[in-house]
């Protein structure tokens, strides 16, 4: 005898979600590629050499170049209006840069997991050099209960609920994004050549001015 009842109905909601943005912006990448070459040769003249353990070569700001500004406004807008969808009231408030400048990756350089404090809203990547079999960009699952408690996981690799961590093959030109309080790290980089990116972090200030806030840039995030 049939049953005339129905298989329950099950609605997954998805609340409480982190998200990565990427922006392809190779335009930039030339103007960036002078500016970090400069950066870069500047700050060889202060070392002796790699250091062994971490090979990486870390410039100091790089926000003031007048030949990144273009770069710069372009990611403070997409960062407003990354804030702005996010459901946060941004009529009043503006993006600005808190740190900005490059990294420069050597062979078995890696970057540990961590996040951005001290005010920090947004934290991102601009690729400028990146070589076959470079580092690969990995965020990682920030609710601690759910990482504590995880089960094996079916497939490692497919991006699923039960992931811990998600891992990007970085592309030149391309801008990443994501909420600051999302811990990120590099893998260790195989390759002989050097990856180079610019690292970069964002808050927010009061602008008493809404006209002033950023407008539109009209950019297809994904």
């Amino acid at each position: 005898m049939m049953s005339d009842e129905k298989e329950p109905k099950v609605d997954a909601l998805f609340h409480f979600s982190a998200v990565i943005y990427t922006i392809k912006a190779p335009q930039f990448l030339d103007a960036a590629s002078a500016v970090v070459n400069d950066a870069i040769a500047e700050k060889r003249k202060e070392m002796k050499k790699l250091d062994e353990i971490y090979p990486v070569i870390m410039t100091g700001d790089l926000i003031k170049d007048n030949r990144i500004h273009e770069l710069s406004k372009f990611i403070a807008n997409i960062g407003w209006e990354i804030l702005d969808s996010q459901g946060y009231a941004m009529q009043n408030l503006s993006t600005y840069f808190t740190e900005f400048w490059c990294q420069e990756h050597h062979k078995h350089s890696a970057m540990e997991q961590h996040v951005h404090g001290y005010g920090s809203q947004l934290v991102g990547f601009y690729f400028i050099d990146v070589p076959k079999d470079s580092s690969r960009v990995l965020f990682h699952d920030p609710k601690a209960g759910k990482v504590q408690l995880n089960l094996p996981e079916k497939d490692m690799s497919q991006a699923t609920i039960a992931s811990n961590v998600i891992n990007f093959v970085p592309e030149a030109g391309t801008i990443m994004l994501a909420n600051s309080w999302l811990a990120h790290s590099f893998s260790r980089h195989p390759a002989k050549k050097p990856m180079r990116f610019i690292h970069f972090n964002m808050s927010v200030q009061h602008n008493p001015n809404p006209a002033a806030c950023p407008a539109p840039t009209n950019v297809e995030v994904i």
